[in-house]
């Protein structure tokens, strides 16, 4: 099993009666409601939460790309890749998006994460979604009915873009560029690919014809999860292609305590903070007319947002067993999460798994406690289920004696030799 740290980094300020007075946390979000002062504490405390987990020996960090919204507070997933790459040493940066039908040239995509993999030693898995309605249709105006041809030639450009070494041209549909010559190139080529999604015939037929890995983010829990990653699993068989749980990831609110009460003394108001608040979305924004095909509509597979809406605005009415026992949360001891982890990931049959392990107003002592609680006494108890398949979607970085790390890692700073000691007293 393989174990990625996760924060979609939501703006822990929402007033109580966000629900009530605003109709979603997504696209028209009152930007009154941001304070840039208390963003640079928050900011910061996400990024450190991600370096802890580096540090636990989590074997992933992960970020994504939202736009226009309280829900994740990440427009710029490169940023937050750049500066884990730099300050992280062992976990893989798991970048699920940058949308890439939103970038024009998406040549700027292939550069970008070209940078990461180098700056980190090969550590990127590169997430390429076709993202949300909310991001690309409302907040950015990519016209629905095109979007995927789109999404399409772009992966077509980035894929070319890496691998090949002389200078081409390319003449598609969406984009025209007479020179294409990638300066940096990845350590990685490429790096492995994840294809985050809410659902779609589409997407598992993709990630079956280039043998991309499938990662299903979804927030109403692992019960109603099953279902979808069954349909993945019958449509890849259907296609001839090869079990194995590590072309399979699952997201999954967690929260670890050393006792089942006191786990839901901690964490359940934050858990309400984030069903009541950060999953408050107008359905309207969900899925506009064109973004979802006719045979994933045939195929019963709506929005992940706007199919799950009246389940996700139940969760927050439920008791925190019910939230449990539904699904929605892993939550309790060690040996109550240990439990409920290895039921998931066999029912699911994922290797996997995202680790939701911040979630809603959580503040940073409190996730870190539920972090390493986590990392110590769940992660070595489950880490050797599905020992007997081979991953091929996590990350071949460089020897770690071969690669640079961060002169501030223990161990790592090089004594200057004594005239460049000089030279800096002089400067």
């Amino acid at each position: 099993m393989k174990f990625h740290w996760f924060n979609l980094m939501p703006w822990p300020y929402l007033p109580d009666d966000f629900a009530q007075k605003h109709r979603s946390v997504w696209v028209d979000v009152d930007s009154r409601l941001f304070d840039p002062v208390k963003a640079n504490r928050v900011y910061n405390d996400y990024l450190d939460l991600l370096e802890f987990a580096d540090e636990l020996g989590f074997d992933g960090i992960g970020v994504n790309e939202h736009h226009q919204n309280a829900y994740g507070l990440m427009p710029s997933p490169q940023l937050m890749a750049a500066t884990l790459a730099r300050r992280t040493r062992d976990a893989s940066i798991l970048l699920l998006g940058q949308s890439l039908a939103l970038y024009d040239p998406p040549t700027r995509v292939a550069e970008e994460m070209a940078m990461i993999d180098c700056i980190s030693g090969g550590r990127l898995i590169s997430g390429f979604p076709v993202g949300s309605s909310m991001d690309d249709n409302y907040a950015c105006g990519v016209n629905p009915a095109t979007l995927r041809e789109k999404y399409l030639e772009a992966h077509d450009l980035v894929r070319r873009a890496w691998s090949d070494p002389d200078v081409f041209a390319w003449n598609g549909k969406h984009y025209k560029l007479r020179y294409v010559n990638l300066w940096p190139r990845p350590i990685q080529n490429p790096p492995p690919i994840w294809i985050p999604g809410g659902g779609s015939v589409e997407t598992w037929d993709f990630c079956a014809q280039h043998g991309y890995n499938y990662s299903y983010l979804s927030f109403s829990g692992h019960l109603r999860g099953a279902q979808l990653m069954d349909g993945f699993w019958r449509r890849l068989a259907t296609l001839g292609v090869e079990f194995n749980p590590y072309q399979g990831a699952f997201a999954q609110q967690i929260c670890v305590a050393e006792t089942d009460a006191e786990a839901q003394r901690l964490y359940e108001k934050h858990a309400r903070y984030f069903f009541s608040r950060c999953l408050h979305i107008n359905p309207g924004f969900a899925d506009a007319p064109g973004y979802r095909s006719e045979a994933t509509i045939r195929a019963g597979l709506l929005s992940q947002m706007a199919g799950q809406s009246s389940a996700l605005n139940q969760a927050a009415a439920l008791s925190w067993q019910e939230m449990i026992d539904q699904g929605f949360l892993i939550a309790g001891s060690p040996d109550s999460v240990c439990e409920q982890m290895e039921r998931v990931a066999r029912t699911l049959k994922v290797g996997h798994i995202v680790c939701l392990l911040h979630f809603g107003d959580m503040p940073n002592e409190v996730c870190r406690y539920s972090t390493e609680l986590f990392a110590k006494r769940v992660m070595p108890r489950i880490r050797p289920l599905w020992n007997e398949y081979e991953d091929h979607w996590s990350p071949k970085p460089m020897p770690r004696a071969e690669r640079a790390l961060p002169r501030h890692c223990e161990g790592t700073r090089d004594a200057l030799p004594a005239d460049a000691a000089t030279a800096s007293q002089v400067v």
